[in-house]
């Protein structure tokens, strides 16, 4: 190699460790996510190791490891990882024993023995290769093309895992650094709050085939930042997820409880995304977080699965914990209102985040043509209105009147509402509607 190309692969090779600092993920502890995409690549390859690992400057270092208990990191040997990131397709090795590239390499000559290898890179959407996912074994056999791109899906899904992760930690800081930017110059907290509370939210909602989504935040106070929340993202099936909640509590604490929450319910979901699975998930981290573990949550958690034999149709799996229900609005037939129910399972669930085992509903309804489901948080059915409240029987007369189930116009007429309450509600309002529109025939 002459010296401008070893001066090129040591540019190179500087600008991957910084991309493997930014994401701040050597040698925290273990995430139950990651460990169980290695033993997700384990059982579909079946293989008796998996590993999702990040290469260091001077080690292989272990984020998950199944198989190789007691096994946090090993050096940077070639033949292996650390050669396995040099280009962005999956590297096999079908015998390593017969295989130049691993001859030096301590793991196939020494007691574990390996023999076979097969990893994908785990790339940052800036073409960074921060490690790989891999299964091992001890014999040498083939892969197919299959499983060598079921290895590519994981790593992707690793690199999500990551982007989330990065994500929750930015939006801690910046409530942090906001806090404390706060209580020097007051007059700013406005600008502050309302800036936190927009790195809670999905900017955008995205678009859903076949469905019209529609959503709004109503901040209670212009000085705090509020524990509602929503979300609407796809899944690694080709399905859709979406959930809405509230964190206990306002402030600073609340922001921090929700970016972890907003996190954990997009990690569960994307390797399990059965609603009771998730909200169990959450309940977990919730406990075991030193901050987060003397607040609780309540969320409704959903699955969009679109009917292969029927358009315009939707079966929407729906798990709640400790959750107001969500309304189902069916337009009729003559125009003249909508019929509005409770969509609900035998109880509402409990509180995510209280106490251990907590058991979460579940419940599913049909979203056809013409139909809708609203979800919102209980600052809305809890406001004061004149000497009473709003109340669910005020949001369902509002609902019954509507002369369509658009998603937008459902939201729209309950946002005028909101408007002439009076006094101004003192809680926070998160309104997400998803509704099919009617059939064309």
């Amino acid at each position: 190699m002459s010296v401008a190309d070893r001066s090129a692969a040591r540019s190179a090779e500087a600008q991957r460790l910084a991309a493997v600092g930014r994401f701040e993920i050597l040698d925290t502890p273990r995430d139950g996510a990651f460990d169980r995409i290695a033993a997700l690549a384990a059982r579909l390859l079946d293989t008796p190791i998996a590993t999702v690992t990040i290469v260091d400057e001077d080690r292989i270092w272990f984020k998950a490891a199944h198989g190789l208990d007691g096994v946090t990191q090993i050096g940077r040997d070639p033949g292996l990882c650390a050669s396995a990131i040099q280009n962005g397709a999956p590297y096999v090795i079908n015998d390593a024993l017969r295989d130049p590239r691993t001859a030096a390499n301590p793991l196939v000559h020494g007691e574990l023995g390996i023999q076979f290898y097969a990893a994908a890179p785990i790339t940052t959407p800036d073409g960074y290769r921060l490690g790989t996912v891999c299964v091992l074994d001890t014999r040498p056999r083939e892969i197919s093309a299959a499983d060598l791109a079921t290895l590519q899906d994981l790593a992707a899904v690793v690199m999500e895992q990551l982007e989330l992760r990065l994500a929750a930690l930015r939006t801690v800081r910046i409530e942090r650094e906001l806090r404390e930017q706060a209580d020097q110059h007051r007059e700013e907290i406005e600008v502050f709050a309302s800036t936190l509370q927009q790195t809670l939210l999905p900017p955008t909602l995205p678009h859903v085939p076949g469905l019209e989504l529609a959503c709004h935040y109503y901040t209670a106070s212009r000085h705090n930042v509020g524990g509602d929340f929503y979300d609407v993202f796809s899944l690694p099936d080709g399905r859709w997820a979406f959930f809405l909640g509230d964190v206990c509590g306002h402030g600073a604490p609340a922001a921090a409880l929700t970016s972890l929450t907003r996190y954990t319910l997009r990690s569960a979901a994307a390797h399990d995304p059965d609603p009771i699975t998730v909200l169990t998930e959450l309940n977990t981290a919730l406990l075991n977080d030193p901050v987060a573990r003397y607040r609780f949550a309540t969320v409704v958690f959903g699955v969009l699965d679109p009917d292969p034999e029927q358009a315009d149709t939707f079966t929407v799996t729906l798990g709640t914990g400790g959750h107001e229900a969500p309304l189902k609005i069916v337009a009729r037939a003559a125009g003249d209102g909508c019929d509005v129910t409770e969509v609900r399972a035998a109880t509402t669930g409990m509180l995510v985040g209280a106490v251990p085992d907590a058991e979460f509903a579940v419940c599913r309804v049909r979203l056809e043509a013409g139909q809708a489901l609203l979800l919102h948080t209980d600052g809305l059915i809890e406001t004061a209105v004149d000497h009473g409240r709003f109340g669910g029987e005020g949001l369902v007369r509002l609902l019954t009147r509507a002369r369509t189930s658009s998603a937008h116009s459902i939201v729209g007429s309950i946002v005028a509402r909101i408007d002439e309450f009076a006094p101004a509600p003192k809680d926070d309002i998160a309104l997400l509607a998803l509704s099919v529109p009617p059939s064309s025939g």
